[in-house]
């Protein structure tokens, strides 16, 4: 069974982006709210006389940095004939209020006819996945570009770009529903175990092969199970809304608050059991020796070692020979703690599926000798001057198996 995915098209239709002056972020801090007509937003927008747009206005930043208002965008001409010049006018919102010079503006034009203004940090991790996203990398020279979304040009929903549109609240209508209802039928309205579910995920694409090719491997892995798990999610939550919140003396308030946390969180933990799990089906398929989870120092305990634990604690088992592996769906900013897990070992590896990292933050990690492992495909999401320092799955399963020989 293959993946059937969805496209990029199905749910923007185009998208617009410019590098934030210091006069315009003023102007975005300000109660002056506009925007001067570009040749990008005309493209995007067209030339009516006025529209206003339902839209919603994010800021994204670091870790757990995030606002998010609904709101209008009102695109109108400014200027009686023969004169014209479009504006965009934003109310005022804290959203905005964030801005600062430098920053990327990005307004997206969804298919529902609605707008999407989203503003990142400059040279910021979601900035690069936001580009990536859209296509836009090489746009940005004269610090503005735009972009229609068609067919042409269309992109394929990976697990790489949901992670994105995750990140922007948009959730993924699945075109292949029906096949994925029937695998996890046997579940009913309750999770199974993330180990259980992962394998599910391994044994519904049996024609991939962790041995021939790790790094898509993992990618396919990862990307099954967050189909299966958004799906069986979708009928939980949708079983738990029928049943209502109600308490004795009117609506639950706080049980239906507890429960949508409860979802949040189950999304993230679960996310990072998976990719342990697959992590370890991948060395059992390259025959790689490895203990998960076992401790050294200070009852630190990296999330795999190699050989093992025995061979770590063996003082007389060379360190040359020993390696870590940390393993985040994402970094944020939670690599660090990975540095003071091994004592033994030098240099340290940790494996993530974040797209995009900052160069900062690559810089950063090669200053503490920690060497970031990515499969293959998500190479392309970093900058040109980034990949030559990437490691593949491929290439550290290689370390791994000239270490332990």
């Amino acid at each position: 069974m293959s993946i059937r995915r969805g496209l990029l098209s199905d749910y923007f239709d185009g998208v617009a982006v410019k590098r934030l002056s210091a006069v315009e972020a003023n102007v975005l801090r300000s109660n002056q709210h506009e925007f001067n007509s570009s040749k990008q937003f005309r493209s995007l927008l067209g030339r009516p006389a006025r529209v206003v747009y339902p839209a919603k206005l994010i800021w994204l930043g670091g870790e757990q940095e995030a606002l998010s208002e609904d709101a209008f965008l009102t695109w109108y001409e400014s200027r009686k004939p023969p004169r014209s010049e479009h504006r965009l006018y934003f109310p005022t919102n804290a959203v905005c209020s964030a801005a600062a010079e430098g920053d990327l503006l990005f307004i997206a034009k969804r298919t529902d006819d609605t707008l999407m203004a989203i503003i990142t940090p400059a040279e910021s991790t979601v900035q690069n996945q936001l580009l990536w996203l859209f296509g836009m990398e090489e746009q940005l020279e004269a610090d503005y570009g735009s972009k229609e979304i068609n067919r042409d040009n269309d992109a394929e929903l990976d697990f790489t770009a949901r992670y994105v549109l995750d990140e922007l609240g948009i959730e993924i209508e699945e075109p292949e529903a029906d096949r994925l209802d029937a695998l996890i039928a046997r579940f009913g309205i309750k999770f199974p175990s993330t180990r259980i579910f992962s394998q599910l995920a391994r044994t519904s694409l049996p024609d991939v092969s962790a041995k021939d090719a790790p790094d898509a491997a993992l990618m396919l892995w990862m990307e099954r199970e967050e189909q299966l798990f958004r799906r069986l999610e979708r009928h939980i939550v949708a079983d738990r809304i029928n049943g209502g919140f109600a308490a004795a003396d009117g609506a639950d308030v706080d049980g239906f608050l507890g429960f949508s946390l409860s979802v949040q969180n189950r999304r993230k933990s679960r996310v990072g059991y998976a990719l342990e799990n697959h992590l370890e089906a991948v060395f059992g398929a390259n025959g790689i020796r490895y203990a998960r989870g076992a401790e050294t120092e200070t009852r630190n305990k990296p999330d795999f070692l190699f050989p093992g634990q025995a061979e770590y604690r063996d003082l007389n088992f060379p360190s040359a020979r020993l390696t870590m592996l940390g393993s985040k769906s994402t970094l944020k900013d939670r690599w660090r703690q990975v540095l003071s897990e091994a004592a033994r070992i030098d240099q340290k590896h940790l494996l993530t599926m974040e797209p995009g990292i900052s160069e900062n933050q690559t810089d950063e990690m090669q200053a503490k000798r920690l060497q970031l492992v990515l499969p293959r495909k998500l190479h392309e999401t970093f900058k040109v001057s980034q990949q030559a320092w990437l490691m593949d799955v491929a290439g550290f399963l290689a370390l791994v198996a000239m270490r332990q020989v």
